[in-house]
């Protein structure tokens, strides 16, 4: 997973109210774009999800998968894939945060790796939708809060 995609964008919140909107799997469907569904498979000592099974339809990238979570506090949530799909292998990314107060930048970063062959421009243009709407409903979803 050497390619990867990553976008920023700063968001009118401080990042507990971030992380809060971004560990509420449940709602994905509300605002990820691409997320049919979400199921919080696991919990951790924290509080926060561990593992999360997934149904993305993101155009020409279609499964179901389980990602498993790291929290850092409120700064970062890393995740890997866990359980691949049908189509997607791998599947790695994070967010960062960093700020305070009423403004927080938050950075996402995404590899998919596929098991059906596929242009890389074509993978790459799906990572960067995916990403681009995910940072865009987030912000809409914290924001509106």
């Amino acid at each position: 997973m050497a390619d990867r995609t990553t976008s920023s964008i700063t968001i009118g919140a401080a990042p507990a109210a971030i992380t809060a909107v971004i560990a509420d799997f449940a709602a994905y469907p509300e605002w990820a774009g691409q997320v049919r569904s979400a199921e919080v498979l696991s919990v951790g000592e924290d509080g926060r999800p561990d593992t999360v099974r997934f149904a993305l339809d993101a155009g020409v990238i279609t499964d179901e998968y389980t990602l498993g979570y790291r929290w850092h506090g409120d700064q970062a949530v890393d995740w890997e894939m866990v359980e691949s799909g049908k189509m997607l292998s791998g599947l790695t990314g994070s967010y960062r945060l960093a700020g305070a107060g009423e403004a927080t930048e938050v950075t996402y970063e995404l590899a998919v790796d596929l098991k059906v062959p596929m242009i890389g421009m074509v993978k790459r243009k799906a990572e960067k939708v995916i990403v681009d709407t995910a940072l865009k409903g987030l912000k809409k979803r914290v924001e509106g809060r």
